[in-house]
């Protein structure tokens, strides 16, 4: 039985969904405070719960007998994270330690972990490889970098064994549930958002970055990709080895290829207003994957199109999101 912290989040909702299609029994742990009930499955065990409530966990993992955890229960805005540190590392470290610790106490040895690319900072060479140096430059990325040397440190004293997946820039939508976060700082949400009508317009951070149209560069991947990553993950794990990973397409886009794409799936002219640089983001990140392709056998399937193509049918069919 798998526990999925973070399970009623955009990420964890469609990789519990994945999970189920193949076979596996799962157990969704969320405090719901960023999550949306809505996206939940029906007829799968659900806790609502904090994942630093040890007893709460602690008679969770007894009474599903669970011997596995995906971990995805965090915050994940780089803008609040550098207004608000103290809530990122008290939330995306010292919680996640308290699960952590709270495993090794009940035996559990197993835990794929949702981190980000955000731990290398601005890389020295793009495409980037897990060889890279991990120098975040905000503190969403150092405190996933940080529980990742957690998890070094207890598979080397505890012999609890790990997955770290570094997600570059997650998007799309699949089994229904789509991405609509409160607040919404994505670009793809945002600018479908706009198409939609339930924004005037939306802000393009920057457009002096050393890139070739001046806008950042990112790699975007599937969210039905990244589930996929997350199963092949679960299975290495069977081997009794740990490791880590990046997730891409290892293909870059532009903010304004974005734009320009979102416009031509919802064939809309989005209106966009040019701003100031947002701190903490580097000019360019683009996946290496190909430790993930020969290790975990995996790969991504679905271009950028398809995948905003995925995001603009799930945003007609629900016009006003969650409603919370």
């Amino acid at each position: 039985m798998i526990l999925v912290t973070g399970g009623a989040g955009y990420i964890g909702s469609i990789v519990t969904r994945r999970l189920l299609e193949k076979g596996y029994s799962v157990v969704i742990y969320d405090n719901l405070s960023r999550g949306n009930k809505e996206s939940l499955p029906k007829n799968i065990p659900f806790v609502q719960g904090d994942i630093s409530d040890e007893k709460l966990l602690t008679e969770t993992f007894k009474k599903y007998s669970i011997d596995s955890v995906m971990h995805f229960a965090a915050f994940a805005y780089v803008g609040e994270s550098v207004e608000n540190p103290s809530l990122y590392f008290d939330n995306n470290l010292r919680k996640s330690l308290v699960l952590l610790d709270t495993m090794k106490t009940n035996g559990i040895k197993k835990i794929v972990f949702s981190s980000t690319c955000a731990t290398y900072g601005i890389p020295e060479k793009v495409p980037i490889t897990e060889e890279e140096k991990q120098s975040p430059i905000n503190p969403y990325g150092l405190t996933k970098l940080l529980f990742e040397r957690a998890l070094k440190a207890y598979d080397d004293s505890y012999g609890i064994k790990y997955v770290a997946l570094r997600y570059f820039n997650a998007a799309g939508a699949a089994y229904g549930i789509g991405e609509d976060h409160n607040p919404e700082t994505h670009l793809i949400p945002l600018l479908l958002y706009t198409a939609q009508g339930r924004k005037d317009s939306i802000n393009l951070f920057g457009t002096d970055y050393p890139t070739p149209d001046g806008t950042c560069v990112r790699d975007y991947i599937h969210i039905v990709d990244l589930a996929d990553a997350h199963i092949a993950a679960l299975e290495y794990l069977k081997k009794g080895k740990s490791n880590f990973f990046n997730l891409g397409t290892e293909n870059g886009t532009s903010n304004k290829e974005i734009i320009r794409i979102c416009e031509e799936v919802t064939s809309m002219k989005i209106k966009v207003n040019i701003t100031d640089r947002r701190p903490g983001d580097p000019p360019i990140l683009v996946a290496n994957a190909d430790k993930a392709k020969k290790i975990l056998n995996w790969k991504s399937n679905y271009s950028i199109k398809d995948t905003i193509q995925s995001a603009w049918d799930w945003h007609k069919n629900n016009p006003n999101g969650y409603i919370k």
